[in-house]
């Protein structure tokens, strides 16, 4: 079904899903993203809490804290828009979700609002992680584009390796 995902130089673009700057996800403060435990991807320290999606697809999960949003891209990925750092023990409180679990979703869609303001009193760092959960098996590298970047605009690429 996803023919693509064979071996190819084609670097395919991730979009950024919220205002900021991206930043390489080896740069997280969180060590299991930052070591990539979870999958390749990027990070973004957000300036707005306005979170669009950063492929279309479909979604797949939602975290019950409603700090992460899993997306199955229709090429194939499974994404996960993991939103802070340590905010589960937020409870939900500073998130509003906009979708809901199986719903189809396209590129630049409102998927949630994170109140910065909020996770920052509660002393959480606010980058919002991407990562393809399924790049290693997959063999998929990302490659971040870093800096002020849009919601909506490439972030990052990803391409193929094996």
């Amino acid at each position: 079904m996803f023919n693509w995902l064979k071996k190819s130089s084609i670097a395919k673009p991730l979009m950024a899903p919220v205002k900021g700057t991206v930043i390489p996800l080896s740069e997280s403060a969180d060590p299991v993203f930052a070591g990539k435990m979870m999958g390749d991807g990027f990070g973004i320290e957000p300036t707005v809490g306005a979170v669009v999606s950063p492929a279309s697809g479909v979604v797949t999960m939602i975290a019950p804290t409603l700090h992460g949003i899993g997306i199955k891209t229709d090429d194939g990925l499974d994404l996960l828009i993991h939103m802070g750092i340590d905010t589960v023990a937020l409870k939900g409180a500073p998130f509003t979700m906009n979708v809901a679990v199986d719903q189809r979703v396209e590129s630049g869609q409102a998927l949630a609002l994170m109140d910065l303001t909020a996770v920052q009193k509660a002393g959480k760092p606010t980058t919002i992680m991407v990562v393809i959960t399924n790049s290693s098996e997959r063999g998929i590298e990302v490659t971040p584009q870093t800096g002020l970047i849009d919601a909506g605009e490439v972030a990052a690429t990803y391409t193929v390796k094996s």
